[in-house]
């Protein structure tokens, strides 16, 4: 009698049996064919188009394909890598589209409300919104000039009404779009059209949002990368505040490279003439004013300090720490207005730091036996030269010296006036 001998099952297998349980295909052609044939019919119509769109988000999976449906709103059909619209099947493209739209604003603005009522009915859209302009960015390339002049007007609007965030243009800082200009020529077409929608301020306040202020010569290909060059481009654009964005930028990182040259001079115990010699080199370079430069030392030598947290010990605390770098501070406390700004910034750490409330008039005491500031200076401070933080602390702190000063001032004249009588 012969055995039947059992197949090997394989452990832990899970058979499917049920046709149902599988995953339903993913078919973006599918959804492009039934989304083009509705689009037809609305024959341009933006209103009926709205109205198709509305209604389709109930038979159509706007879940799963939506970035499928901005591809067709934005495009005419399916993206595919490079920019191109897919070929297959019968209708790959429609002709209700922004590409296809005209240049001008009225129209752009009417193509606007498509979106806006689109994602407004659909919130779930909003994200996939976001990254579908990430993709769609990066494929500029491959459009036509006339289809990026329009989708760099549709992406301003879309900026200004919050539809995508300022930082999705990040995506443009591609090698590939730098090399040939697109990119900064994309930007430019951006920039101007959010200047006229929304003015010049809202357009700094979203570069700065996205991250964008500090990266703007990156934009531009490598072998125009000059400040003249730049300076020129946003002029001829009438985009003057974006010159001074970009000075400012620059201004802010060549003061925090100084400090941190600064930082490594002091932890490298260099001598404090050769600690001069760098700042005064580095601020040539960049330009750096005196006024500016002995806030920044001044913010620097207090940074690297540790500070007794009891009031009553931190004054001689401060004292014996800023003895070691009044030389440094003399060095730059060559005008009228570097000795302001230093006595201002000293009048602002004071009031920040509520421990240094009562140190601040030895401080200044400390400053003027080293020469660091002029009586003149001092007087002209605290006549109408102060800030209002802290204002009346300050100045009754200041009081008594200060009438010192004035009185011996007035010995001082007074024994000049007896000698040209003699």
């Amino acid at each position: 009698m012969s055995q039947k001998t059992e197949r090997p099952v394989l452990s832990g297998q899970r058979i499917k049996t049920r046709k149902r349980d599988e995953r339903e295909k993913y078919d973006p052609t599918g959804f492009r064919d039934a989304v083009i044939a509705g689009l037809e019919k609305t024959e341009g119509d933006l209103d009926q188009i709205s109205k198709f769109l509305d209604s389709a988000g109930n038979k159509l999976d706007y879940r799963r394909y939506g970035e499928v449906l901005f591809d067709i709103l934005i495009a005419g059909g399916l993206l595919v890598p490079g920019g191109s619209i897919s070929q297959d099947g019968e209708k790959p493209r429609t002709n209700y589209c922004i590409f296809d739209a005209a240049e001008d604003m009225e129209a752009m603005r009417n193509h606007e409300q498509v979106f806006v009522k689109l994602i407004r009915r659909y919130k779930y859209l909003e994200k996939m919104f976001e990254e579908e302009m990430g993709k769609v960015l990066l494929f500029v390339k491959g459009f036509s000039p006339s289809e990026r002049i329009k989708l760099a007007r549709m992406t301003a609007l879309w900026l200004v009404n919050g539809s995508v965030p300022p930082n999705v243009l990040l995506v443009l800082n591609n090698e590939h779009l730098i090399k040939d200009g697109i990119a900064l020529e994309f930007l430019l077409e951006l920039f101007t059209t959010f200047k006229q929608e929304k003015g010049i301020a809202y357009l700094i306040q979203a570069l700065k949002k996205g991250g964008l202020e500090s990266k703007l010569m990156d934009f531009f290909p490598p072998n125009k990368r000059t400040e003249e060059y730049f300076k020129q481009v946003f002029l001829d654009k009438e985009l003057n505040e974006i010159i001074k964005l970009h000075k400012a930028q620059a201004s802010q990182e060549a003061k925090r490279e100084l400090q941190q040259t600064l930082i490594d001079d002091i932890n490298d115990e260099k001598a404090h003439n050769e600690i001069t010699a760098d700042i005064k080199e580095f601020a040539q370079r960049t330009n750096i004013p005196d006024h500016e430069i002995i806030v920044i030392i001044w913010s620097t030598i207090m940074s690297l300090g540790e500070w007794n947290k009891k009031e009553e010990l931190v004054t001689d605390q401060a004292v014996r720490h800023l003895k070691g770098y009044c030389t440094l501070l003399q060095s730059f406390a060559s005008t009228d207005r570097s000795e302001l700004a230093l006595i201002l910034k000293v009048q602002e750490f004071c009031y920040e730091n509520m421990n240094f409330m009562k140190a601040f008039q030895k401080i200044i005491l400390l400053f003027y036996k080293t020469e660091v500031l002029s009586e003149e200076i001092i007087l002209r401070w605290y006549k109408d030269g102060h800030s209002n933080k802290g204002k009346m602390h300050f100045l009754e702190q200041m009081r008594k010296f200060v009438e010192w000063l004035q009185s011996a001032e007035e010995e001082s004249e007074s024994d000049g006036e007896q000698k040209n009588g003699e």
